[in-house]
């Protein structure tokens, strides 16, 4: 049990990060510290941008997820200090996500799903056997492969759809109402995701990894015994 929160804190914490402290800090220096706007939406970006790079300095590896966030964060914190439109700023989020869903159907096409490792924890839940059966999977079964790629697949094409959505909330909604509903529009976005991704990859790679164990412990048949007389 303290193995799965501890699991779940891990994988969840990034995201709160992400998304609760651009919002409070937005709201903290607009109307605490009375900056305009566009000097809000500039600062607020600094902290995700921080902690993005101490991750992969960090972890001391070269993740093609990570490193695409990196990218992205880093074009977003410049544009928002040299770019003087509130809405822009806001788009530029839209943008982030537009890059991140491209580079991951991209990765679909190149064979190598960009999703895959941060899928994997969740199905093999810190089991050797699991992790074991679950490679086996990777390597020989195409049925469990074809669910490796619709897992990445529906969340490149989530993101690449909330970009759509914010970009028009952006440029038709107040600037304050977006700051919050972009983050709503997100949190929405990928809770609907998680319960497809879950239905049509998650759950059958799950059920294949149960069977593939299953199959690993059926007893061997048992040896007949020789009908020739020994000599």
């Amino acid at each position: 049990m303290t193995t799965n929160t501890g699991s779940l804190k891990k994988n969840f914490a990034p995201l709160l990060m992400d998304v609760a402290v651009p919002i409070g800090s937005y709201y903290l220096l607009k109307s605490a510290f009375g900056m305009s706007t566009v000097a809000a939406l500039g600062w607020s970006s600094v902290v995700p941008a921080v902690r993005t790079v101490w991750g992969v300095v960090a972890e001391r590896t070269i993740n093609a997820f990570a490193a695409l966030i990196l990218f992205v964060n880093v074009v977003g914190l410049l544009l928002s200090f040299v770019a003087g439109d509130p809405r822009l700023m806001l788009a530029k989020d839209s943008g982030i996500s537009s890059a991140v869903g491209i580079g991951i159907l991209v990765s679909v096409v190149m064979g190598k799903p960009m999703m895959t490792a941060g899928m994997k924890p969740f199905l093999v839940k810190g089991d050797p056997a699991r992790d074991a059966a679950f490679e086996r999977l990777l390597s020989g079964s195409a049925a469990f492969q074809r669910a490796e790629r619709r897992f990445s697949l529906v969340w490149g094409v989530m993101l690449l759809a909330e970009c759509i959505a914010r970009i028009v909330g952006v440029y038709t909604l107040p600037v304050d109402t977006m700051v919050w509903l972009g983050t709503v529009v997100m949190i929405g976005s990928i809770a609907v995701t998680s319960v497809i991704s879950g239905g049509v990859a998650v759950g059958p790679m799950a059920e294949m990894i149960d069977a593939e164990l299953k199959t690993e412990d059926a007893p061997a048949p048992a040896v007949m015994p020789s009908l020739v007389a020994a000599r």
